[in-house]
């Protein structure tokens, strides 16, 4: 059993971080909302990131659930270990990926139909839905940051909304700075932004995996 206390405000802190994480490198759905964001206006491309962020935390709560069937093993420190070192190396490879991806790749003919904004949020839901493989992310992102807590519902249901506020905070800035710059934003400005993006993962990534060690290394944390 898990009988440590909880630190709320730690686990939404880290609730937070891992949404961010999850949303902020630029697959199909970061592009669609930056589109939309220029050709329809702010609220289509938020209304996208919100879409997203459903799509994400329903894959959060899949991670989270498969992480509590197995939680005799994470409680073990030994298991533990590898699982934060893994997820920390996870991360590296992870944002090594995202800084060397092109998301220019994904960008599409502006569409002459603005919709409705649940058009836009269903779409941008579907597009982020169809990539299952963000569960890899979560778990990495959850072992890495200790996020899963046996026996703290409450607690952990609060981390839960804290993910959704983190991904719905990231849309909310992208698009704000998206539509601040409008009449000067160029296509390149994508590559830079997945750029910084991939380098602040890998070094989160490579930062964590040091952390899980240093215990080894008979370093006081």
């Amino acid at each position: 059993m898990w009988l440590q206390p909880v630190n709320t405000l730690d686990l939404v802190i880290k609730g937070l971080i891992v949404g961010i994480l999850a949303s902020a490198p630029m697959g199909p759905v970061g592009v669609l909302t930056i589109q939309r964001t220029l050709n329809k206006g702010r609220w289509f491309g938020m209304v996208t990131g919100v879409g997203a962020a459903v799509s994400d935390i329903i894959y959060a709560a899949i991670s989270l659930l498969g992480m509590s069937f197995v939680m005799d093993f994470i409680e073990n420190p030994r298991n533990m270990f590898w699982l934060q070192l893994i997820g920390g190396i996870l991360l590296v490879f992870f944002g090594f990926y995202t800084y060397m991806s092109n998301p220019t790749e994904n960008l599409r003919p502006a569409s002459q139909n603005r919709g409705s904004l649940m058009h836009n949020g269903i779409t941008g839901f579907l597009v982020t839905f169809s990539n299952p493989l963000i569960i890899l992310l979560f778990i990495a992102l959850m072992a890495r940051f200790e996020f899963v807590v046996p026996e703290h519902y409450l607690e952990q249901g609060v981390g839960y909304i804290a993910i959704f506020a983190g991904a719905l905070l990231w849309w909310f800035g992208l698009t704000y700075a998206i539509d601040k710059v409008r009449s000067k934003f160029q296509v390149e400005t994508i590559c830079k932004i997945n750029r910084i993006i991939g380098s602040i993962v890998i070094i989160a990534g490579f930062i964590g995996s040091i952390w899980a060690l240093l215990p080894k290394l008979g370093v006081d944390i």
